[in-house]
């Protein structure tokens, strides 16, 4: 599973960016990434539970180890004996059902915003990547739907693609989605890589993504997830 290992990286990297986030450490079958985010002060992203489990012992010590409130994330295309073993560590999996994609962002949908929305991206420096930001704004002012990519190396990272909920099912995720390929593009950069929550994978499906592994979030008993 190599080239899962690769796509996490690289997955993790981009991510970074577009959270405009520290460098993580390589810890040995895992990135420790420092988020400081509600609930989520650290975060462990597994490298090699692809199909051997036997990494996860050390790293469920890991994280029960930190101080403060620790995830654990597991990129794996055996979610079911990935959850048990997490379990039977003594963790507490939050999430079951994320999935890791990639697409190939010269072939990405382009969907234009309809009055009364407007459309705006803006592409800002992160050392020496990039993160690009689109955002769909009513007339109003009111922000519509909005949504990062980080751009490192060859790939470009989606992030936090969220639409208000008074601006839901008019279409205005897939046009964020499409700005943020299109100026992707724009900078040189053809591979979309992305971990979806289970209520954006229809969108993400229909826009020509493409599940890779399955994904699992893990913490130690006592850290909640944030609503």
């Amino acid at each position: 599973m190599s080239n899962l290992r690769d796509l996490i990286v690289r997955w993790q990297r981009g991510w970074a960016v577009a959270r405009a986030l520290p460098a993580a450490e390589d810890v040995g079958g895992a990135l420790r990434v420092r988020c400081m985010q509600p609930g989520r002060d650290i975060e462990y992203v597994a490298l090699d539970a692809g199909e051997d489990l036997s990494s996860l012992t050390k790293l469920v010590e890991l994280v029960a180890g930190e101080d403060s409130p620790t995830w654990l994330t597991v990129p794996t295309i055996d979610p079911a004996r990935a959850a048990s073993a997490l379990v039977a560590a003594g963790l507490i999996v939050l999430k079951h059902s994320e999935l890791l994609m990639t697409a190939d962002l010269r072939g990405h949908p382009q969907n234009l915003p309809v009055a009364p929305y407007r459309l705006l991206t803006q592409v800002d420096p992160h050392g020496g990547d990039s993160a690009v930001t689109a955002t769909v704004r009513h007339e109003s002012g009111e922000i519509g739907a909005r949504g990062t990519m980080g751009l490192a190396g060859t790939d470009a990272v989606a992030d936090r693609i969220e639409t208000t909920p008074a601006h839901r099912r008019r279409g205005l995720a897939s046009v964020v989605m499409g700005a943020l390929a299109a100026s992707a593009v724009e900078e040189g950069v053809e591979r979309g890589i992305l971990i979806a929550s289970e209520d954006g994978q229809r969108l993400y499906l229909t826009l020509g993504w493409q599940p890779v592994a399955d994904v699992l979030i893990a913490t130690t008993p006592g850290n909640t997830y944030p609503s």
